[in-house]
């Protein structure tokens, strides 16, 4: 069901790839990135002000820290930045075509993150699990451009998008050791539907996955039905997550990468932040121990 509801725009940007937004409850405000710009953006609602820290590599996805600062994916690896601007490698592996992808932290504390090849090609990619204390392993190999990932409420799913398959998959998940097992299709989608990007799991299991290309936000049941649609003002959104009071506002970024002069006359806003009100309820994200 495709519902008409106020989209506003939160940030007037120009990012060139948007993504990875979380809610950083701690100061109530967002964190976001545009990954090809290497920026790392800090909005705060109540200000209506972003504040923006550049980074020397591209930079896929930040996320908050309890000792304060940020832990970031970045072309070469995992970052911590603190809040004087030290980095700190936590996890490093440079290689030649390779970037970071998105990274999200699970229940209990470890950050995920995946690498995709710089050309956006290929399905040589990994999944890596890292502890606070920089121990990594890699879960799972094959990834072509991890785009999502996400938890169900009571902790015993985990759900990841590889945009290059057009596929949500879920597996068991173990979050006392972050073990994966029984990998399914959640939701798969056909080129008429756009690639399916970043997803946000809401308090009632259900997972929201943007649809780049399609311009929309789309809900899914937690038995992988489709739910509920909003439509946007740009085609190429990237990634959503839940935040704002009461976890009830969703956030949504996104790119104007690869478009030309005339699709960024007819979409000003691509490349902004955008926030849907009071269109759910989400659960507080997980901050990095480490």
């Amino acid at each position: 069901m495709t519902e008409t509801t106020t989209c506003e725009v939160a940030v007037a940007a120009q990012a060139v790839l948007g993504a990875a937004p979380t809610w950083d409850a701690s100061a109530d405000s967002l964190l976001w990135v545009d990954s090809f710009s290497q920026e790392v953006h800090r909005y705060q609602p109540a200000r209506d002000q972003d504040d923006v820290l550049s980074v020397p590599q591209i930079v896929s996805a930040a996320r908050p820290r309890s000792r304060g600062g940020i832990v970031t994916n970045l072309r070469d690896g995992v970052a911590l930045i603190d809040t004087d601007n030290t980095r700190t490698w936590l996890v490093y592996w440079a290689r030649d075509g390779v970037r970071g992808g998105e990274a999200a932290v699970d229940p209990s504390g470890r950050l995920w993150a995946t690498t995709t090849r710089a050309d956006g090609g290929g399905t040589d990619g990994w999944l890596v699990s890292v502890e606070p204390d920089g121990a990594a392993r890699v879960a799972l190999h094959g990834v072509g451009l991890g785009a999502g990932l996400g938890w169900s409420p009571d902790w015993r799913l985990m759900y990841f998008v590889d945009a290059t398959s057009r596929r949500i998959d879920v597996f068991d998940f173990d979050a006392s050791t972050g073990a994966l097992g029984n990998r399914r299709e959640f939701r798969a989608f056909d080129r008429s539907e756009g690639l399916p990007g970043g997803i946000a799991v809401d308090a009632e299991g259900c997972v929201w996955v943007t649809m780049y290309g399609a311009g929309s936000v789309r809900r899914h049941t937690p038995d992988g039905a489709f739910d509920r649609e909003f439509r946007l003002p740009v085609s190429r959104p990237t990634a959503c997550a839940f935040g704002g009071i009461g976890f009830t506002d969703l956030y949504v970024t996104s790119a104007r990468h690869g478009m030309g002069d005339q699709q960024l006359a007819d979409e000003p806003e691509a490349g902004s932040l955008l926030v849907l009100p009071d269109v759910g309820a989400g659960q507080p994200s997980t901050v990095f121990p480490g």
